[in-house]
């Protein structure tokens, strides 16, 4: 996966905008105003939240991922996305995060995406 796939892949999701609130190298995807991604577009790595127990389990398996950097590392994971890690599985690691932040959403704000 490269940067422009990852973008795509964001912003196919329902309700994602994309913004640079923290510089022109951090690329930020948000649904209904909460962050469940961030990319650097300098090295090509991104931060996805995960469930506690999941993201520790991540990082224990998977080389490439590792506690979130500049981020609450019990509830964000750092992806390294160097091929070894396929694309299917980082897609769903993004949608995981994505799905766990629409999950914390009014219900309101929900139903909009439906």
């Amino acid at each position: 996966m490269n940067i422009e796939e990852y973008r795509y892949y964001c912003l196919s999701l329902a309700g994602v905008t994309e913004s640079f609130p923290f510089g022109e190298d951090t690329l930020v995807m948000k649904v209904k105003g909460k962050i469940f991604a961030l990319a650097s577009l300098q090295d090509f790595t991104f931060n996805v939240k995960c469930d506690p127990e999941k993201a520790v389990e991540l990082r224990e398996k998977y080389s490439e991922v590792l506690p979130g950097y500049h981020m609450n590392k019990k509830h964000w994971n750092t992806i390294i996305p160097n091929g070894s890690v396929s694309d299917a599985l980082l897609r769903q690691w993004i949608l995981d995060s994505y799905l766990l932040v629409v999950k914390g959403l009014p219900l309101k704000e929900r139903s909009d995406l439906s």
